[in-house]
């Protein structure tokens, strides 16, 4: 009898690791199942040129909607699996239906978290997640009317300046001193500061949301401290959390007990036969030699990637260097690697004239890297990050230094 996988979740994770399945030569049978009604889609364009309307949905998918049929995926779309079982190897969805498995790959990804204050239920009040969040706001994003955005992380700095460039005005209340604050840190979150500005972004820092008010539909924002914003609409940008109600009261393993399914190298859980990637997963990388949960493109793509050629057997860690972007405005970030703290900051560059990579370093080897319009710099520093070598902070910064030259064996520039 052929062997069947089953893959909860058709995000980028689970749409990749199903098309890789069948380019690795998986002749099992797979079944695809994902809540929304449509095929795997990326949804970074959601937050930027699908936003301002300038890319159609259906050049965001992953394959053309005909590819699964075509390739004996069966794709089970607006279905919610509602539980795992792994004693018995089998998906229970919500419809009441089972479907037995002998691999199963959790892709169920993440969920926005939710304010709880008074009138966060009102109308007018939007997270964005889905093509249907990202509608929603497009459709009220006219010329000329008022919108808060509540949080200022990649998310929320990347819809503020989207609702910019369609003439919204913007005010942005964000709890800390800066953009990306807990990500950058003050002094590269300043640069932020000052290019929103630029644009007409109105930012609130130390402030937070204590209250909606309106009648049916949301018309006004009390912050903490009393301050009352009018607005037409609400964007919210607060974070998110991994969706793993599938394995609760199971013996898999959640991190810390609600930050992700934990999996090895190999992307699988403690439990025999259960994988997971992308969102929801907290994997063990081993150049970092820690459990990290990371939310990228990048990531949902590789480790979807490598969660499916574990899945039938070729043993290869995953241990990309974690790797995104961000466009806001006529600047690109790009981020590689992965820290939660750093002891040093090594600019390269100007951060006055936003054209640097800075390097969060921990014991002297990158840990990170962030560039605002400096790709090339950022590329050449992604082999420093997965060599974790000591490296000289002088050298780092100075602009005459090849970058590559950094790396162990290299000739000296």
């Amino acid at each position: 009898m052929s062997e069947k996988i089953v893959i909860v979740g058709a995000g980028l994770a689970g749409g990749t690791a199903a098309v890789t399945l069948r380019q690795e030569g998986f002749d099992g049978k797979i079944v695809l199942i994902g809540a929304e009604p449509h095929p795997p889609y990326e949804r970074p364009p959601l937050s930027k040129d699908y936003l301002r309307g300038e890319l159609p949905f259906a050049r965001m998918l992953l394959q053309p909607p005909d590819y699964y049929a075509e390739h004996a995926i069966e794709t089970r779309f607006g279905v919610h699996a509602t539980r795992l079982d792994p004693r018995n190897r089998v998906v229970e969805l919500a419809n009441g239906q089972y479907l037995p498995y002998d691999r199963v790959l959790i892709a169920t990804g993440a969920r926005n978290r939710k304010l709880p204050v008074p009138g966060a239920d009102l109308e007018g009040i939007y997270d964005l997640r889905t093509v249907a969040d990202a509608d929603r706001i497009r459709a009220e994003s006219a010329s000329g009317r008022k919108a808060v955005v509540v949080g200022m992380g990649f998310i929320g700095s990347e819809v503020a300046a989207s609702l910019r460039h369609l003439g919204v005005e913007v005010t942005v209340i964000e709890p800390f001193p800066t953009p990306l604050f807990r990500v950058l840190g003050e002094q590269v979150g300043q640069v932020f500061t000052a290019f929103h500005r630029d644009h007409g972004v109105q930012m609130l820092f130390a402030e937070s949301v204590a209250a909606f008010e309106g009648t049916h539909r949301v018309q006004r924002v009390v912050t903490s401290s009393g301050r009352r914003l009018a607005c037409d609409f609400v964007v919210m940008g607060i974070g998110v959390k991994p969706v793993t109600d599938i394995v609760a009261g199971t013996d898999v393993r959640i991190a810390d007990g609600i930050d992700g399914i934990m999996v090895d190298e190999y992307c699988q859980t403690n439990v025999e036969g259960v994988y997971a990637a992308g969102d929801v997963a907290n994997h063990y990388h081993p150049t970092f030699r820690r459990w990290i949960r990371v939310e990228h493109w990048q990531n949902a793509i590789r480790q979807g990637q490598a969660a499916a050629r574990n899945m039938i057997g070729k043993r290869e860690p995953y241990n990309e260097v974690h790797w995104f972007w961000s466009d806001q405005y006529n600047y690109n970030l790009q981020y590689a690697g992965f820290h939660t703290d750093w002891d040093e900051l090594v600019v390269r560059g100007s951060l006055e004239n936003r054209n640097f990579v800075a390097f969060y370093l921990v014991n002297q080897r990158i840990a990170a890297a962030v560039a605002i319009n400096r790709g090339r710099d950022l590329r050449r520093s992604m082999p420093l990050i997965a060599a974790q070598v000591p490296v000289d902070s002088a050298r780092l910064s100075d602009e005459n230094v090849d970058l590559r030259s950094l790396l162990p064996g290299a000739r000296p520039t």
